[in-house]
This record gives structure tokens, sequence and C-alpha cells, in this order.
């Protein structure tokens, strides 16, 4: 019992004089601090290698991801810059495999700026957009949607195109070679694509004015105008109506445009004397029914 307690007091003055116990427990201390450091730097690291690529990822990302939901029909050529601020040249093709496309004068400019809801777009381009196009752009889970409201006082004019730049997406807009202006309008609309399909909330004009096309020897064959007209209910079909204002060449018709496509039922004929001169063009547009020619889609 002496001898124990003997050791106990002269090893308890060496631990005390030596500062070893201390010591470890830095030590210690210390490389906890170390490791937290470093998992910290990483994560920092990491966190700044993520900004980087949201901040300056490249416009041909959306170039690729336009592309996609058009199914190749839609896309953005040459673009340069990045996702928020950038430009390209908008190619229209007849999908993946077709050799068909055509492309629009100048660029078309972009900036995209985050919202609470997604992010809006702003897009510009001297030939064709009135002005600058402004869409609110909502992603979700499996869809994606585009809301246009035109400014305060403005007529809601989008902008004109020419009715050449159609020719891209192949037949049968190759093969009518048209010409003269589509000009579209709209008070509002909201257009969304959930899981593939397309669906139109709204109503969008088009003027297709002093329609040209090189199957025919007439000047123009007319002016014309194209209404889509979108129901709000989930799963509702869009409306088509094609009326004829003005020109030799008269067409007529309506349909639907929803989950299963477009289905179109209408008919063209010619005004008067003006037969001979566009029997190749209604043999060509439908399916031949004396001075009629019978349009049928889907």
């Amino acid at each position: 019992m002496i001898r124990r307690k003997r050791n106990r007091q002269l090893w308890s003055p060496t631990v005390a004089g030596s500062g070893w116990s201390e010591s470890t427990l830095a030590e210690q201390a210390w490389e906890v601090e170390r490791g937290a450091a470093v998992r910290w730097a990483i994560a920092g690291g990491v966190f700044g290698l993520l900004v980087g690529l949201i901040l300056f990822a490249p416009a041909a990302w959306l170039a690729t991801a336009v592309a996609s939901a058009t199914n190749q029909r839609l896309v953005l050529a040459d673009a340069r810059g990045t996702i928020w601020s950038g430009s390209a040249v908008p190619i229209l093709t007849g999908g993946a495999d077709s050799r068909d496309a055509s492309y629009l004068p100048g660029r078309l400019e972009w900036t995209l700026m985050p919202r609470f809801y997604g992010v809006e777009l702003s897009a510009r381009q001297d030939c064709c957009i009135n002005g600058t196009l402004r869409l609110q752009i909502r992603p979700g889970l499996g869809r994606i949607k585009a809301t246009y409201a035109p400014p305060p006082g403005a007529a809601g004019t989008l902008g004109q195109w020419p009715s050449a730049w159609l020719g891209g997406l192949g037949t049968p807009w190759n093969t009518l070679q048209l010409g003269g202006t589509a000009k579209m309008a709209s008070p509002g609309f909201s257009i969304e694509q959930v899981e593939g399909r397309w669906r139109l909330d709204g109503k969008l004009d088009l003027e297709l004015e002093a329609v040209s096309s090189r199957l025919t020897t007439l000047e123009t064959l007319g002016s014309y105008r194209v209404t889509l007209t979108g129901g709000s209910s989930e799963g509702s079909a869009t409306l088509l109506s094609l009326t004829t204002t003005d020109g030799p060449l008269q067409l007529i018709g309506s349909g639907t445009w929803g989950p299963a496509g477009v289905k179109f039922r209408g008919e063209a004929r010619s005004a008067g004397v003006d037969e001979p001169a566009l029997s190749n063009l209604l043999n060509i547009i439908g399916r031949r029914d004396g001075a009629r020619s019978i349009i049928s889609i889907g």
C-alpha cells in the first residue's frame, strides 16, 4: 500500500511537469479543426465550381435544349455567349434526318433573368421580332410553360417573318416554295409542354399576307388568317381555323391540335377565271374534287 501510494505520487508530478496530457489533447483538437477546414475548403470549391458552371454555362447548352424540345425542327446554330446572354442563328428543319433547312437573316439575341417563378426570356431580332419579346418561363416536374403578355398599350404584335422560312420544315412547304410575309399577333397566351405534348391556352393569330408560290404563274395567291384558340382546361385541344381575306385562291377549313396531333379538314378552290393557273397547285394541296381540292390532315 505504501509503495503504490508512493508510485502514484512520483508519477503525478512527472505528468504535471511534462504537460504531455495537455499536449496530446491540443494536437487532437488541432487535427479536428484541420479536418473541418479541409472539408469546408472542398465544399467551397465544389460550390464555386457549380456557381461558375451556372453563371457561365455556354449558349450551346440552351441550343441543345431547344433542339430537343422541338424534335430538331428549330435549331439555334452558331450559338455564342452564355445561356443567360447569348445569340444564335435560328434555323427551321424537317427534323433530325431531314436535309431541308432555312435560316433567317441576322442573329437572334436573348437574355435570361431569374425570377421567383423561374426566368424571364427577352428575345430580339432586328429582321423579325417587334421590339423585345418577353416570355415568362416556368419550369416544373416533367413540364415547362411559357407565357406571353403584351406590354400595356401595345397591339400584341409579336413580329413578322418571311413565309419562305417555312420551307425548312420540309414537305409540303419545300414543294410550295411560298413567298410573302407571315405576321403573328396575340392578346396573350401560354404554351406548355407536358411529357412531350404541347398545349395552348389563349389565342394566336397568324396573318399570311401576299402569299405566292413558284407552282403557279400568278403573282400572288392571296392573304389568309390562321387562328389558334386554346382552352384553359387540362387536356383540352386547341382549335384551328383558316380563312381567306383576299386573293384568287380561296382557302377555308377548321380542325384541332391536341395530344393526338393535328386534325384538319378544309378545301381550296379558285376564284373564277384563275382556275387554269391554279390547277396544278390545287392538285398538290389536296385531293381534287372537281373545281375544288379537299384538304385532310390527321
